[in-house]
C-alpha cells in the first residue's frame, strides 16, 4: 500500500505514523505525510523516522489542489487518511474563518482531488482505494448527565465554529460517497491523550504548568464531562476501519473513560506528586485556579463505541488509570520537546484554558 496521510505532523497523525511505520509486517510501501506546518504541526514528532525509506515529507495545504495531484499520481497513491484540521475550540470562538478555509474548503478540494485521482485507476487498484477521514464527537453537540453516549445514528447539533466546521467536512464526506460512490470512510473520536500532544490542549496543558508552578485553569465548575482515548488506541481503531471497514460507514472511537475535567487535572496533580515531587513538597493541586467559563460551553461528551467493537473486534489497550500515567511519564521524559514548541511556535498565543 502507498498511503497518504494529511495531518500527520500533528498530534493524532504523528502517533498514527509512527505505529504504522514500527509495526512488525507492515503493508506499507510509501507513506507520504502532507502537512501545512500550521502552529499545531511540529516535524520533530517524526524526526526520528525521517531516515525510513518509505517515508516521505511533503510540505503543503489540502486546498492546493496542484500539489494533491501531484503527490497522488507520483506516489501512486493507495488509500488516504485525513488527519488536517484546525482542531482548537478556543481559537475557532476567537477566528472561525481559519476553520472554514482548512475544514471545509480545504476537505472538499481534497476530496476532489481524491475522487478524479480515483475514478483513474485501474483494476484491482480502484476497488481497493479508500479514503478515510477523521473527525470528532463534537459535531454532535452535548449530553445531559443521564443522556446514553452518541452512536453513529445520532443527529449533528455541532455548538462551536470548530464543531460546526468539522461536521460540514462530515457531510461533505459522505456526499462524495453516496453522489459519486467514492470509497469513503468516516471515524468520530473522543478527546484524544497520550505523547506529543500539543501544549495547549488539557492534559499537557496541565503537566507543563504545574512543573513549571503556573496556575492549574480550570474553566467554570470544573465538571464538564469527556470521554478520554488513548491516541495509540485510536491510531490502531482508524488502521482497522481503513483495511476492514464497510465503504460509507461511519464508526464512533471511544475511550470507555467518562471523567470531569476537574477530575482530569486532580488525577495529574497526584500523579506528578508521587512522580516529579514540588521542591517545597507541596502538592501541585494548590496551584489549580477556576476561571471564567467558555462562552457555549458543552457539558458532556461520551462515545459509543459498540459499533467499532462488534464489527471489528476494536478494543482499546489502555484505560485511563494506565495512559495516563504513560503520559505523564512521557512528558516527565520530554521536557525539551515540550519547551521548543512552546519557545518557537507558541510564544506568540496565549497558552489556552482547557476544553
Amino acid at each position: 500500500m502507498n498511503l497518504l496521510v494529511t495531518g500527520g505532523c500533528g498530534f493524532i497523525g504523528s502517533n498514527f505514523i509512527r505505529q504504522r511505520l514500527l509495526e512488525a509486517n507492515s503493508p506499507l510501501t510509501r507513506l507520504v505525510n502532507l502537512d501545512a506546518l500550521t502552529y499545531a504541526g511540529n516535524p520533530a514528532n517524526l524526526v526520528d523516522l525521517a531516515s525510513d525509506p518509505r517515508y516521505v515529507f511533503a510540505q503543503g495545504d489540502i486546498g492546493d489542489t496542484a500539489l494533491v495531484t501531484r503527490l497522488l499520481a507520483e506516489h501512486q497513491i493507495d488509500a488516504i487518511v485525513n488527519f488536517a484540521a484546525e482542531s482548537h475550540v478556543d481559537r475557532s470562538i476567537d477566528s472561525p474563518e481559519p476553520f472554514i478555509q482548512t475544514n471545509v474548503v480545504g476537505t472538499l478540494r481534497l476530496l476532489n482531488c481524491a475522487r478524479l485521482h480515483w475514478a483513474k485507476l485501474p483494476e484491482p487498484r480502484r476497488s481497493a482505494f479508500r479514503f478515510l477521514h477523521v473527525s470528532t464527537d463534537e459535531v454532535y453537540g452535548t449530553l445531559q448527565p443521564g443522556d446514553a453516549p452518541w452512536n453513529e445514528d445520532c443527529p449533528y447539533e455541532p455548538n462551536s465554529p470548530y464543531a460546526a466546521s468539522k461536521a460540514a467536512s462530515d457531510h461533505l464526506v459522505r456526499s462524495f460517497q453516496h453522489t459519486y460512490r467514492f470509497p469513503t470512510l468516516t471515524t468520530n473520536c473522543s478527546n484524544n491523550y497520550g505523547p506529543y500532544h500539543f501544549p495547549e490542549k488539557l492534559i499537557p496543558l496541565v503537566i507543563l504548568n504545574a512543573l513549571e508552578g503556573k496556575p492549574l485553569p480550570v474553566y467554570g465548575d470544573g465538571q464538564q464531562i469527556r470521554d478520554w482515548l488513548y491516541v495509540e488506541d485510536h491510531a490502531a481503531a482508524i488502521w482497522l476501519v481503513l483495511q476492514r471497514g464497510r465503504i460509507g460507514e461511519t464508526y464512533n472511537v471511544g475511550g470507555l473513560n467518562e471523567r470531569p475535567n476537574l477530575e482530569i487535572v486532580q488525577r495529574i496533580c497526584a500523579l506528578l506528586d508521587r512522580m516529579s515531587p514540588r521542591a517545597d513538597s507541596r502538592p501541585y493541586a494548590q496551584q489549580i485556579t477556576y476561571v471564567a467559563d467558555r462562552p457555549g460551553h458543552d457539558r458532556r461528551y461520551a462515545i459509543d463505541s459498540a459499533k467499532l467493537r462488534r464489527e471489528l473486534g476494536w478494543q482499546p489497550k489502555e484505560n485511563f488509570d494506565t495512559g495516563i500515567e504513560k503520559t505523564v511519564d512521557w512528558y516527565l521524559a520530554h521536557r525539551a520537546w515540550a519547551a521548543d514548541i512552546t519557545a518557537q511556535k507558541y510564544a506568540r498565543h496565549r497558552l489556552g484554558t482547557v476544553r
